[in-house]
């Protein structure tokens, strides 16, 4: 598996993606969808999906896949060749969610959370293959969140698709035990081929679990006062804001217009020009025209016409 596109820019997201065998164009197909590196506060999450034919679904088995968690690293690696290998009848796909990316939008206003996250990513894989030609008919997802839900939303979007959102599903269908193992894979490997752009030299960071000691350990030694930790931490997790908070020199984001904005909120009919009743309206002084919000302000946006 390489994931050049990947380590060499880890602060995006990127996708891999395996041949599409021809089977797969012309049959009917069942498509697997499960995630590695949801909970962890260090490194990517990976979605992965995993597809064949819907009469080979059984020879899936044959590979040897099961839920990727009950397997040894090696273990899941040996599968992984085994499913790539089989390439006339199995494809897969995936996608790796870069830990700036996952904590950057946790951020956002409106917050994205993680469970949006999660589905956007399944539902991007899903039409990605889709797109690519692949004849998906029946779609198999490990939830996230109440199944029952997830379920219906899948099932609006891809209304002429069969849809089963289960818990434990990678330990169920063949093909989501495929697309638990292609994710792990990946998923470790982006850990183990980390570059830090910022010069960060520790290469033993454990788990990545935040209840591990040398994760606990690692998120100590790797953090800068100033700049906080480098992009393999998830800042957004409750872990990394608790350890920022004590040792991180705070800082005051000050807006100068925020005092007056409580105390006099504008109408939003301020940010549109006025009209105009007579030619020395245009001679008012400043200070009797409305004040310009700051959204126009800070980018040097002018009225070119009045209304």
């Amino acid at each position: 598996m390489d994931l050049t596109n990947y380590t060499k820019n880890n602060w995006k997201n990127a996708f891999l993606d395996s041949a599409i065998p021809s089977v797969c164009k012309e049959q009917p197909c069942v498509l697997g969808v499960d995630e590695a590196g949801r909970g962890p506060v260090l490194g990517p999450m990976v979605y992965g999906i995993c597809f064949c034919p819907v009469t080979r679904h059984e020879d899936l088995k044959s590979t040897g896949v099961v839920d990727s968690k009950t397997l040894k690293e090696e273990d899941r690696e040996k599968i992984f060749d085994i499913i790539h290998n089989n390439n006339d009848f199995i494809g897969w796909s995936l996608e790796i969610i870069s830990p700036v990316y996952i904590s950057t939008n946790m951020y956002k206003r409106p917050k994205v959370s993680l469970n949006e996250i999660s589905h956007n990513s399944a539902i991007g894989l899903i039409k990605r293959a889709i797109s690519a030609g692949v004849q998906v008919s029946e779609v198999y997802v490990d939830t996230v969140g109440p199944p029952e839900k997830y379920e219906a939303k899948l099932q609006e979007i891809f209304p002429t698709l069969k849809v089963t959102v289960a818990k434990k599903a990678d330990a169920l269908y063949p093909c989501v035990s495929g697309a638990s193992i292609c994710a792990k894979v990946a998923r470790d490997k982006a850990l183990a081929e980390w570059e830090f752009p910022e010069g960060t030299e520790a290469r033993n960071w454990g788990s990545g679990y935040p209840g591990d000691p040398v994760t606990k350990n690692f998120l100590q030694n790797s953090l800068d006062p100033v700049f906080g930790f480098p992009g393999l931490v998830r800042f957004s997790w409750s872990t990394a804001e608790k350890i920022m908070d004590e040792k991180c020199i705070p800082v005051t984001w000050k807006n100068t217009d925020e005092e007056e904005e409580e105390n006099n909120t504008p109408s939003v009919l301020e940010y549109f020009a006025a009209k105009r009743k007579s030619s020395d309206n245009s001679k008012a002084p400043s200070s009797l025209l409305p004040k310009k919000h700051f959204f126009f302000t800070e980018r040097c946006l002018n009225t070119v016409s009045d209304f």
